[in-house]
């Protein structure tokens, strides 16, 4: 099997700020989720990240706060998955609850490295 990294943007989720009953409710999603990749065995690993962070660039390795980018753009989390093939890779990806406030999942093959 190969890994694919899922990494999740945006989602505005608006209609889950104002009910913390509706967020909590699409939370529970993402667990659930989450559980039935990893009980599958299809989860290799995966978390949420904070919407601060450094950004380092170029050889005088310059440091500035960030990331800055647009809500859409902004990356909210990661997995790691298990897959045969990018086919399968999409379909595990179509189940994720981001979708349905307007998310996106970006899905890429980890490259293997010869030693």
């Amino acid at each position: 099997m190969k890994e694919f990294l899922f990494i999740f943007r945006g989602g505005d989720g608006n209609e889950l700020q104002g009910s913390p009953e509706a967020m909590q409710q699409h939370m529970q999603k993402w667990i659930n989720w989450m559980q039935k990749l990893a009980g599958e065995g299809t989860m290799v690993a995966g978390q949420p990240l904070t919407t601060d962070g450094k950004v380092l660039t170029g050889k005088n390795k310059k440091i500035t706060d960030g990331p800055y980018a647009e809500g859409k753009e902004l990356i909210g989390g990661y997995l790691l998955v298990k897959a045969n093939d990018y086919a399968e890779a999409v379909e595990i990806s179509k189940e994720c609850p981001g979708l349905e406030v307007n998310g996106s999942v970006e899905i890429r093959q980890i490259q293997e490295i010869q030693a």
